[in-house]
């Protein structure tokens, strides 16, 4: 695969720093010329080098003095977004022709087949790599971002993984229970070290978005189900969720692991978060953050290590029993609604959707909503990542 300079299919003025030329940039940074066929190595960091978009100000474009303004095409971060939500986001917001998709996945070659197989257009999306369970890989990929001279317009932290069968723990690079550390502590990381990029964009609504689910809120029917989320105390995850004999691989602090709550768990820290964000951050900056639950996908890879007997039903069930079901494509749009429509630019939020797919400010549940159990998760969330 060569690296290739697209065209924006925006209009582009000729002032301004030019993504075109950070993409050079990006290519000697990598060590191969753009008619070089890239090696693995470099496959894994750049896919499609980005469209030559600048960056004027407000967010705007003029041909001429006195012409009328037309708004730059937008770049937005999509995590995991090979499979899934994710990608039918991806898809949804770079099919409008107005954002660049910048695909964060841990798998590049997967992400790349991803995109080309769902249709979107060569020159609409970068893949680069990005591993949420290393934080090392999280620095790397914020630094390679950084080199194409991309403008970061919005952040969306969607990748998750779930083990709702496991009895025993698994760890990330840094010796952090999986789900958590994937789930919550990589993203945390990722927004925390973004965060001066957001803000320095120029684009009129910008937006970080945190993926929540409905089975970390015990206000629904679906958060009942156990094994419930509850963090305690946060005595785990004030301990480093080592798993070792002086610690707990559960946030609460539990000695027994259980892979669903594990899961649960770290959703609602991802919801906590947002809403510290919203209190540290809206009012400074003007940056959007939201959270949603885009509706039951349940056909989703992320059931993928659930038990057969369980996917086999389970899409049956909420298609005809619950009538909850949410195609992919579905939740997608969903969910490039909430980085892109105006209507949706309340910060603070968490969104749902009715039966008729219209959005609406949906209450989180007590403990998914408690300021000072959210600034706990944050102050013990900056340690555990090293920025405190």
């Amino acid at each position: 695969m060569a690296l290739q300079l697209l065209p924006s299919t925006l209009s582009v003025p000729k002032k301004g720093s030019s993504l075109g030329a950070a993409a050079k940039e990006t290519a000697s940074f990598v060590g191969v010329s753009r008619k070089a066929p890239l090696s693995l190595a470099v496959r894994t960091r750049v896919a499609t080098a980005p469209p030559p978009v600048s960056t004027p100000a407000q967010g705007a474009t003029t041909s001429s003095p006195g012409a009328k303004k037309t708004l730059r095409q937008g770049v937005v971060v999509i995590t995991g977004a090979s499979s899934g939500l994710g990608l039918a986001a991806a898809k949804a917001l770079s099919e409008t022709g107005k954002w660049h998709v910048v695909m964060a996945c841990r798998d590049f070659l997967k992400a790349s087949k991803a995109a080309k197989s769902a249709g979107m257009a060569t020159g609409s999306y970068t893949v680069m790599h990005l591993d949420l369970a290393s934080l090392d890989s999280v620095r790397q990929f914020v630094e390679h971002f950084r080199r194409t001279g991309m403008p970061l317009d919005a952040l969306v932290c969607n990748a998750a993984i779930y083990r709702p069968t496991a009895s025993t723990p698994t760890f990330t690079a840094d010796g952090v229970e999986m789900s958590v550390g994937v789930n919550h502590l990589g993203h945390f990381l990722l927004a925390r070290l973004l965060m001066d990029d957001l803000k320095s964009s120029d684009y009129p609504s910008r937006r970080l978005v945190i993926v929540g689910s409905i089975t970390g809120n015990d206000n629904t029917l679906a958060g009942n189900v156990p094994p419930k989320a509850d963090l305690g105390d946060l005595r785990g995850l004030a301990g480093g969720l080592s798993g070792s004999s002086s610690g707990s691989a559960m946030i609460d602090g539990s000695a027994s692991f259980d892979g669903a709550k594990a899961y649960k768990d770290s959703k609602v820290c991802n919801m906590l978060t947002m809403q510290e964000f919203h209190r540290r951050y809206h009012e400074e900056t003007g940056i959007t953050f939201a959270s949603l639950y885009p509706g039951c996908i349940a056909t989703t890879g992320l059931f993928r290590e659930h038990v057969p007997l369980f996917r086999a039903l389970f899409p049956a069930f909420q298609r005809f029993i619950t009538k909850g079901f949410v195609s992919e494509a579905e939740s997608g749009k969903r969910l490039a609604q909430v980085v892109a429509e105006p209507s949706l630019t309340k910060s603070g939020v968490y969104w749902s959707w009715n039966k008729d797919s219209a959005s609406f400010e949906n209450q989180l549940s007590k403990e998914a909503s408690d300021p000072e159990k959210a600034r706990k998760v944050w102050e013990l969330s900056e340690k555990l990542v090293g920025l405190a």
